[in-house]
């Protein structure tokens, strides 16, 4: 049994309490409890009945807040809801201790088969987009599209960056950095994360910071907080060296949903590099580079990505509508030689009764 799968958080039902999760206006927050895991999800309500559903799955050490932005912006295209995965935002930790990018997968699978929403529009970050291209992968007939900003897929050569955040998966080195950070406060943890995430953390507002300090104090105050984090990040490298049919990048070949790819080109965790490899990757991709952007575009830049979105949706659309349009004329065809198959079967018929009638 891996490290990932040993059970240490306590139950859900023991926690401690702690200060309430934000909701922005307009959002709504549910809790969702499923075999084995209790997920929270934040919604928007659609502009108008009957929009196409879309499911939104962040990164190693975020949570649903991180697609408010875009969410927003999306709400006229999309029935929008963003999940909290097991152990981060308002979601408890998973009752097996599980933290794998499979069980990761299992639990937005569950999800959508519960909740009977798909195909989706499904969208991931980081770790998110990981677990996203093996949803894809596993269960096309859950994904109507898939859009992926900087996803946590398999590097060679890893960014120099990107090291001390894949060093929470090495055993010890999380205790001996919550001990060398005991007296940081959340205003200097966020501050750090932010130059980690942003290609320009100037970008995040006032009102922005203070929201992110007040979620990272809450988020300290957890008892599972870093388990959660250590173990996501184990399952994340585990992941990046399993090999054959489960290896993400060939996963990634077995997508068949149509792509956006995004990629910041100032990413300090994901390498810009890593962008042409995934465009040969996935069959049907569309790559959308934002140089000035980081780990997280759907934060700094919402509009460009909301606009790159609303092209794929119409080019999905399009396409739908001529494969449609396809399956339409086939079946008149198939109508038609049918038809005709059964007239000259008709007249053989007639014939042969004539000759019959003309013997007598």
């Amino acid at each position: 049994m891996s490290s990932t799968e040993l059970p240490s958080a306590p139950a859900a039902n023991v926690l401690p309490k702690v200060s309430t999760v934000r909701v922005a206006k307009g959002e709504r927050l549910r809790s969702v409890g499923l075999p084995g895991i209790t997920l929270t999800v934040r919604s928007r309500p659609p502009a108008r009945a009957g929009l196409p559903p879309a499911l939104y799955v962040h990164g190693l050490g975020g949570s649903s807040q991180n697609w408010s932005a875009l969410m927003e912006l999306l709400e006229g295209e999309v029935d929008c809801e963003a999940v909290d995965l097991p152990g981060f935002g308002d979601s408890p930790p998973p009752d097996d201790g599980d933290y794998s990018i499979t069980a990761h997968a299992r639990a937005v699978i569950r999800y959508l088969d519960a909740s009977d929403r798909g195909p989706v529009h499904l969208f991931g970050n980081s770790l998110g987009g990981a677990v996203t291209t093996r949803v894809a992968a596993v269960r096309p007939d859950l994904v109507r599209t898939l859009t992926l900003v900087s996803p946590a897929l398999p590097e060679i050569r890893v960014q120099r960056s990107a090291v001390p955040t894949a060093l929470l998966a090495v055993p010890g080195v999380t205790a001996l950095f919550t001990r060398l950070t005991r007296q940081w406060t959340a205003e200097q943890r966020v501050r750090g994360v932010m130059h980690l995430c942003y290609g320009d953390p100037a970008r995040v507002s006032p009102e922005g910071f203070t929201n992110a300090v007040e979620e990272m104090d809450r988020r300290l105050q957890l008892p599972y907080f870093w388990d959660a984090m250590t173990r996501s990040a184990r399952g994340l490298v585990n992941a990046y060296t399993l090999g054959g049919q489960h290896a993400l990048w060939r996963q990634a070949e077995r997508v068949l949903a149509p792509t956006l790819l995004i990629y910041g080109g100032r990413d300090q965790l994901v390498g810009y590099r890593m962008c042409r490899k995934a465009a040969r990757s996935f069959r049907d991709s569309r790559l959308l580079s934002l140089p000035d952007a980081g780990h997280v575009a759907m934060m700094e830049y919402p509009e460009v990505v909301a606009r790159a979105f609303r092209e794929l949706l119409a080019e999905a659309a399009e396409s739908e509508g001529t494969a449609e349009s396809a399956k339409s004329e086939e079946a008149v065809t198939m109508g038609r030689v049918r038809g005709g198959a059964r007239d000259r079967s008709a007249a053989a018929g007639e014939d042969e009764a004539v000759t019959e009638n003309a013997g007598s």
